[in-house]
């Protein structure tokens, strides 16, 4: 657990707030089970759909034809994965069947994971880390549309960074929505963090500036943005994100180094749609797909490397502080295909 304190001081209309000096990092008890415990529990909904069926197709399988592929397809598409990411899957065994036999279930189920892994690893690997000067903090933009748990997942990534020993700075810079700045103070305070805000409707720019300018003056490792949720088709929204991006950057040189679009997977393939067209606008550099535990969509996270080619890099679990997961590829397929 994290100890819970509530260090903030209001400010005028115009100005944010400074934060004092940083408490002691939280007590976090150890881990009542694994990670990978807590990952297949959270894809429970998932595997109990696409594993039963794969496990049915393993069982009957003497020899992998047409027919077994065809049967994967309509697992894989039910657990939505998505009709272009099947297909590179069962391309992909296709050929494999064509060079070399697939002798039985068993050995398709072992493929099928190294598939589905590869597709969930090309993008991590493919990622061009973007790193702050020497003592500048590093920067990070939560962006994404309302209701995805953007505010929340602030709230455990500051947490999580605590846990890794590095000192954390939040940023209320959704100004927009009412109730924003006082649900990041909450999570500010379960966390153990201090944050900088202004009033509601304020300037999400200066106060961005201001919370930068203590960040660098301070050196704290992280700065975490909570921005204002928006949908690519709201200009004016996404001309003040970009203008937030701007004063980043003048300030501390690459910022913002990381900008992660959180996404509700219970939305599915809905969802990878409205993603798709966000992370043209935004810059996207890595998902966070917060709810998994409570849909049996979790294919989407499969989805979401093949379609976008973004790393998913954290998976919300839960409504516990401790229910932030750094995604691990091989964890997740292992979780699913057992």
């Amino acid at each position: 657990m994290f100890k819970l304190f509530n260090h903030k001081k209001d400010t005028s209309a115009d100005a944010a707030s400074s934060p004092q000096d940083a408490p002691e990092p939280p007590q976090v008890e150890a881990p009542k089970s694994s990670i990978f415990s807590r990952m297949k529990q959270a894809v429970s909904r998932t595997r109990e759909s696409l594993s039963a069926k794969i496990e049915t197709i393993v069982a009957h399988t003497r020899t992998v034809d047409e027919k077994t592929l065809e049967a994967l397809e309509t697992a894989l598409l039910t657990s939505d994965i998505g009709v272009q990411t099947t297909n590179a899957i069962l391309a992909a065994l296709r050929d494999r069947a064509q060079h070399q036999a697939i002798e039985g279930g068993d050995e398709l189920r072992e493929l099928l994971k190294a598939q589905i892994r590869a597709i969930l690893e090309a993008p991590i690997a493919n990622r061009t880390a973007t790193l702050p000067p020497e003592g500048s903090p590093h920067v990070t933009f939560l962006v994404g549309v309302n209701g995805t748990g953007k505010t929340t997942t602030a709230g455990k990534l500051a947490a999580w960074y605590r846990a890794q020993n590095r000192t954390v700075l939040l940023c209320a810079a959704d100004t927009f929505r009412a109730a924003a700045i006082e649900q990041l103070e909450v999570w500010a305070t379960r966390s153990g963090v201090e944050m900088i805000k202004t009033r509601q409707g304020g300037d999400p720019t200066a106060v961005l500036y201001d919370a930068a300018s203590s960040a660098m003056a301070r050196k704290i490792n992280e700065l975490v943005v909570d921005t204002a949720g928006r949908l690519h088709t709201k200009h004016g929204l996404m001309d003040e994100l970009d203008k937030m991006r701007r004063a980043a950057s003048k300030l501390i040189p690459g910022a913002p180094h990381e900008v992660l679009l959180v996404m509700d997977a219970t939305t599915g393939q809905n969802g990878l749609q409205q993603a798709r067209l966000f992370t043209q606008a935004a810059g996207v550099t890595g998902i966070v797909l917060t709810k998994l535990d409570g849909t049996a969509k979790g294919g989407i996270a499969v989805a979401i490397a093949q379609d976008l080619n973004l790393p998913v890099l954290f998976a919300g679990v839960g409504e516990q502080m401790e229910d932030l997961l750094a995604f691990s590829p091989e964890e997740f397929v292992d979780s699913l295909l057992g």
